[in-house]
This record gives structure tokens, sequence and C-alpha cells, in this order.
């Protein structure tokens, strides 16, 4: 990589079961990098683990998330991202949001509120699930297809929408079967003389072999089909 840093180099929810994610995480966001300037507006920020990152190359960072959030918040402004957005008209470069539309009950508004921030020319990225488990219930609303996303963030107003898949078939069920296996061992052995611990090192070899015969997405001729997930970039264009 270019980057000084990973991107996911200090996000607190990377493990032995996950690392796959991240991977993916740091191939885009370091794909991205020649959209990163001026003011940048993460939109979900959560713990901020990426903000390091990205300062290596924007001007100012400002993280946006709300009080009810289940992570940590280290957020530079409060806001409810399903209403306007704490922040003036044309004000960014560049939004991301990673893993937050999902959770969003008005996913129009989020998208409109994104747009509205964006200066002229600016860059919209996005990252969402597609086949992936229900998580932080109930706030957890959508999945989206590419062509959901598309029809979205056009009729936002972005243009020049370009979509990819994180990773095909055999990443998206390796991974569903790791987190699987991790949560069947967190609910059904804590109590027990703390056996969770036991069992989750002794299924290490298993979660590691899983994500590391990914690579057998090539043999997935349209990873659009079966995917974890999707990333989005689009643009503002001017006098649109």
């Amino acid at each position: 990589m270019s980057s000084l840093l990973k991107p996911s180099k200090n996000h607190p929810n990377k493990s032995i079961v996950n690392f796959l994610v991240y991977k993916y995480t740091d191939y885009f966001l370091t794909k991205f990098i020649p959209y990163y300037k001026g003011v940048m507006v993460d939109l979900g920020c959560g713990e901020a683990p990426y903000k390091e990152f990205f300062l290596q190359y924007v001007d100012q960072y400002i993280g946006v998330d709300w009080t009810n959030s289940y992570h940590n918040i280290k957020a530079d402004v409060v806001s409810d991202l399903n209403e306007r957005v704490a922040l003036p008209n044309n004000c960014a470069n560049v939004v991301i949001s990673i893993s937050v539309m999902e959770h969003l009950h008005n996913p129009k508004r989020f998208l409109n509120e994104s747009y509205r921030i964006l200066k002229d020319g600016g860059v919209f990225i996005l990252q969402v699930p597609f086949q992936w488990w229900v998580h932080e219930e109930p706030y957890d609303y959508f999945r989206f297809t590419p062509y959901g996303l598309k029809y979205l963030l056009q009729k936002a107003g972005f243009r020049q929408i370009e979509i990819y898949p994180t990773g095909g078939f055999f990443t998206m069920w390796l991974l569903k079967l790791n987190y699987f296996l991790a949560r069947v061992i967190k609910n059904r052995f804590t109590i027990r003389l703390k056996l969770d611990k036991i069992l989750y090192y002794l299924c290490a070899p298993i979660f590691v072999f899983n994500q590391l015969i990914a690579p057998l997405d090539k043999l997935d001729r349209n990873k659009y089909l079966e995917t974890a997930g999707y990333w989005a970039v689009a643009k503002k264009i001017k006098g649109d």
C-alpha cells in the first residue's frame, strides 16, 4: 500500500474471526485515496477508527454520529443521520459512510443530506452490507442490491456512480460460517467454566483457514450476485 498506515490498523472490531472484512476495507479505502482532499465528513463515524488514516490526505476530518450509537462514539458533530445533519450546505469535499446506512430507517433522507453537504464536484463514498447477518438490533433495517443502491443514489442527485462487490460467493459464505461459530461459542458456552475462550482458540485455525481460501472467489464470474456487501463511489456534479 502507498499509505503510511493501513486504514484498519486501529479498528476495534478487527479479529481473527473477520480480518478478511478489513482486508477488503483496506483495499477499497486505499483505492479511493485519489478522492481524499480538503474537508472530509465521516457520517456514522462511531469510534472514528479510520481518522488517523484519512488525516494523511485531508486537511480536516469531521466525524458525525448520534448519541444512541452502540459504539463509544468520538464524533465532532452529534446528529441523527435520519434527520437533517448539523452541517452547512456545500461544506465537504468528500463524504464517507461505512456500514451505516443499513441502520437508518430513513436512508433516502440520509443520501439527500450527504448530497447537500457536499461541494460541487465532491465525492461520496459509501459501504453497505448485502448478504450479512442482522446486527446491532433493533437498529438494522435494510440490505441493498447494487441496483437499489444506484437507484437511490441517482434519486438523491448523484452521478458517475461506480459500485464494487466485497468479494464473492466464497468470501460471503465463509465469513458467515466464522461469525456463526463465534456466536455459538459466545452464546452457548460463556457461562460454562469459561469454555468459550477455550473453544474460541480451538476454532482459531478454522477461522483463519476459511479466510485464507477466499481466493476461491475467482471461480465466481459475477461477484455482484452473492457478496457480503458493496462499496459505491458517486459524485455531485456542478450544475446538476
